[in-house]
């Protein structure tokens, strides 16, 4: 089970690195906006953690005889899910620290969410609010291991829906055998 989880979680957790690492440049100049941004950051988890599915399976039908329990379908996924979550946090901690910095990041995410509050007719009063609540949750997330924290609860809840699904959908109690 070790080499099934940490090979599909390893996978799932690079392809969310790479489509950062890609992703992040863009946004920091304009082409593609924080909003756009977390459309692309979630379909991106959404296939890279897709890798729980075929984790699972593989198990199932290479290590388990071709039968696998809801449960220990979950285990496996949650597993794997838990391995490419770590990665992708490690691999966020590794831009921080050579790509944008925490405070450039939060400048930019401050800047982006006061247009967007100034395009949909914030009042100004909104706007202080807004701004006093990120100065600090920026403070907050100079801290490397809240950071760290904050960035597995992105991923961690989308692996455990993925999880949940593939261990429902290749549960098998018994080997079907075709004639």
């Amino acid at each position: 089970m070790k080499k099934v989880v940490f090979i599909f979680g390893s996978i799932a957790g690079l392809i969310e690195v790479a489509m950062f690492f890609i992703s992040m440049p863009l946004m920091g100049n304009g082409t593609i906006s924080f909003e756009n941004g977390e459309v692309i950051g979630y379909s991106t988890m959404i296939i890279a953690l897709s890798m729980i599915f075929f984790g699972v399976k593989s198990f199932r039908d290479n290590h388990s005889d071709g039968k696998i329990t809801f449960g220990k379908a979950f285990q496996v996924g949650i597993f794997i899910a838990l391995v490419a979550s770590a990665i992708y946090a490690l691999g966020w901690e590794a831009y921080m620290a050579t790509g944008t910095g925490p405070d450039e990041f939060m400048t930019q995410y401050t800047d982006q969410y006061v247009s967007q509050m100034e395009n949909e007719g914030a009042s100004p009063a909104e706007i202080d609010e807004m701004k006093s609540e990120m100065q600090s949750m920026s403070e907050m997330y100079k801290n490397p291991v809240i950071r760290f924290g904050m960035t597995l609860m992105e991923i961690l809840p989308v692996g455990l829906v993925i999880t949940l699904i593939t261990a429902a959908v290749v549960r098998r109690s018994e080997v079907k055998v075709s004639v």
